[in-house]
């Protein structure tokens, strides 16, 4: 998976890939700004001693630091980002794409204090834990440590560095809960987490984020099980993908026709409610509900939204007719097949 794929999360959660690539140059331009003329050559002191340390701690690191020489400018490294400002200071470090380089990430990472942006990524032998050093980034914003071999707990300390805005921890071994405090991380944009072996149910605290402006949740292919709490229903998620976990209980409070989600992945849980009361959000632009346990009908509301692109609500036990309008025409029937008395085109008539 390369670099751009890490962060283009919005690509895969939809496969037309509607608004992802404004989010990804403005990720990527937030993450890595180009270098000014005015800081080439400048290079703090302290930071390169930082830098050094921290290329010390890894093994097999010629292809990712052939460039970090004491004999050179620190601003001037492969993945290093400074700002001209702050008289070199380092406020962006990438080192990712490199499947020889291998070793846990160094405590010397938190001797960087004007760090805001850290990305750690495609870095297959890249192992350990994720360092409690990284509190003392006081002016981090992205944390990308993904599509690596980190292994533990996601840690709790990682809700104190409130200046956090995108998280995101995916492909990894990471195990166990996740942890609530999370919440607490107030200004995050986005929380990735999928594709680890976390256990648990989701935290109730999750519904204390911002009601209109809480992160784009991605917890998707881990070991969740449990309930879905009542609270996460509270925040109205732009985005958000449970899929692939034991997930049960009743979904039902994640919709709403008030809401201003715009993409739904709950598909491959145990989930089980009824669908027929449910409204969907009128921005709906992807919503997989299937293999679940889901009953009911299919409301009739699902023909008001325009802008949807992606449906299935295949393999639950959703019963009636199919809801002829100009929504439901557009799926085929792998969209609804699976569901025993389900019917109507695009499936067989009722009778």
């Amino acid at each position: 998976m390369s670099l751009q794929s890490t962060v283009m999360w919005s690509i895969k959660f939809s496969s037309a890939g509607v608004s992802a690539l404004p989010i990804f140059v403005f990720l990527f331009l937030q993450c890595f700004p180009i270098t000014s003329l005015a800081a080439a050559g400048q290079c703090n002191a302290d930071d390169k001693t930082a830098l050094l340390s921290i290329k010390a701690a890894f093994q097999n690191s010629d292809q990712s630091f052939a460039s970090w020489t004491d004999a050179t400018a620190c601003c001037d490294w492969a993945g290093v980002q400074c700002d001209a400002a702050s008289s070199g200071r380092v406020v962006g470090l990438r080192v990712y794409g490199d499947a020889h380089l291998s070793g846990a990430l160094p405590d010397a990472l938190g001797d960087l204090p004007s760090l805001t942006n850290l990305i750690f990524s495609d870095l297959p032998r890249l192992t350990g834990s994720i360092p409690s050093s990284l509190t003392r980034l006081s002016r981090l914003s992205t944390l990308i440590l993904t599509n690596n071999t980190l292994s533990g707990s996601i840690p709790y300390y990682l809700s104190q560095i409130t200046t956090l805005r995108f998280l995101d921890l995916s492909y990894n071994l990471l195990s166990g809960p996740i942890p609530p405090h999370l919440s607490y991380l107030k200004s995050l944009f986005t929380l990735r987490l999928a594709h680890n072996q976390l256990s648990g149910p989701i935290p109730v605290s999750f519904g204390s984020f911002d009601k209109k402006k809480p992160p784009e949740l991605d917890l998707s292919n881990n070991h969740l099980a449990g309930d879905i709490p009542f609270q996460l229903g509270l925040p109205e998620w732009g985005r958000i993908d449970l899929s692939n976990n034991d997930l049960s209980g009743d979904a039902s409070v994640l919709f709403g026709s008030e809401k201003g989600t715009t993409r739904i992945n709950l598909s491959s849980n145990r989930l089980r409610f009824d669908l027929t009361q449910v409204t969907f959000p009128v921005n709906l632009v992807l919503l997989y509900l299937n293999r679940n346990d889901i009953s009911g009908s299919i409301p009739a509301q699902v023909n008001q939204l325009n802008r949807l692109v992606v449906l299935n609500l295949s393999y639950n036990k959703l019963c009636g007719e199919i809801p002829a309008g100009a929504v439901t025409v557009k799926f085929g029937p792998e969209a609804y097949a699976g569901n025993a008395c389900l019917c109507g085109p695009p499936l067989n008539a009722c009778h």
